[in-house]
């Protein structure tokens, strides 16, 4: 293998999701491969200003790859939204050597990596977010993990619900998208879900659909929503003036993004944590490692953050579909 490069550094950065770990031991193990040394930056490009780091060797990622949460920690960073701070960054990397950075997170990771090698650091971004809304790539690393942490919790509320006979609404992440609420909506077999990319109409979304139920025969009725579409809260007291049910509410929170990363979010950081090292050993850098149709690609990261990723809307009608199964025949 022809080394091109001496030492990169890895950072992740933004809100943590399962598998962050996989990808930090991917970088790590393919950066040894090519011969080129690694430097961890904790606590993101606020690590990178603070020169908080870390040396990394391929028995330092030894038993990482199946924990949750991120070795090297995370932060958001206000010092590097200002000119001084990223040329604080810059001098970091040159005190360290550093000739690149492989930057692991979600959308404000990657406006920090454009703003870095826009200042000659050359940066790969490896898309981790449990939202799944990164417009370059079909698939995100923690999602998956995600959607079934929150699947397992609903499914241990349902139990509840149909023993006691009640409505249960459940808030679930997704401040600008619905990704998560709504494929976890369809795989639980909500009676309705909220995602923001979708205005709501109160009356059809939610009381149609749980009246609809009831005359169909069920006792029960699950509601997802995601936080971007509005608080769980409010709209279990809006269930309860138009319809009379006392609904329970479950904010899951911050116990999305914890636990052990499943097969898929492992697999997945796995070979983009390869491919963002590979591209930089080739010599190609500012861009973001992404899945499409399965296959790696590659988009700069200027293009990549222009780049919308739009809800799938027949899966809201296949969740339409299925609760309107349940409602009865006049």
């Amino acid at each position: 293998m022809e080394k091109t490069i001496k030492r990169i550094g890895v950072l992740t950065s933004g809100g943590d999701s399962p598998g962050m770990n996989a990808a930090v031991r991917a970088v790590v193990r393919t950066a040894v491969a090519y011969g080129i040394e690694c430097v961890g930056i904790r606590r993101g490009w606020q690590g990178l200003i603070t020169s908080d780091f870390v040396q990394l060797d391929a028995a330092s990622v030894g038993h990482i790859l199946s924990r949750g949460g991120t070795i090297l920690y995370t932060a958001r960073s206000e010092d590097f939204m200002s000119e001084k701070g990223r040329k604080k960054a810059v001098a970091t990397c040159k005190m360290l050597g550093l000739e690149a950075i492989v930057a692991i997170g979600g959308d404000g990771t990657f406006r920090g990596a454009l703003e870095l090698s826009r200042l000659g650091i050359p940066v790969v971004g490896v898309p981790a977010t449990i939202d799944n809304d990164i417009g370059c790539t079909n698939y995100t690393i923690g999602f998956d993990t995600a959607c079934n942490t929150a699947i397992e919790c609903i499914d241990r509320l349902r139990d509840t619900m149909q023993s006691h006979e009640r409505c249960s609404v459940v808030e679930v992440m997704g401040r600008n998208a619905g990704f998560l609420a709504l494929y976890v909506g369809i795989a639980i077999g909500a009676t309705a879900v909220l995602v923001p990319e979708r205005e709501l109409d109160f009356e059809h979304d939610v009381v149609e659909r749980i009246r609809n139920a009831r005359l169909a025969g069920s006792t029960h009725f699950m509601v997802v929503v995601a936080e971007g579409a509005g608080s769980a809260v409010e709209i279990g007291k809006m269930i309860h003036e138009a319809i009379g049910i006392e609904p329970r509410v479950t904010v899951l929170g911050h116990i999305q993004r914890g636990g052990s990363p499943n097969a898929r979010d492992r697999e997945t950081a796995t070979r983009m944590g390869y491919f963002a090292v590979k591209a930089l050993a080739e010599g190609r850098g500012n861009l973001i490692i992404g899945t499409r149709g399965g296959d790696i690609v590659e988009t700069p990261i200027e293009e990549a953050l222009n780049m919308k990723k739009h809800l799938q809307m027949d899966r809201y009608t296949v969740l339409e579909t299925m609760s309107v199964s349940l409602a009865p025949r006049h």
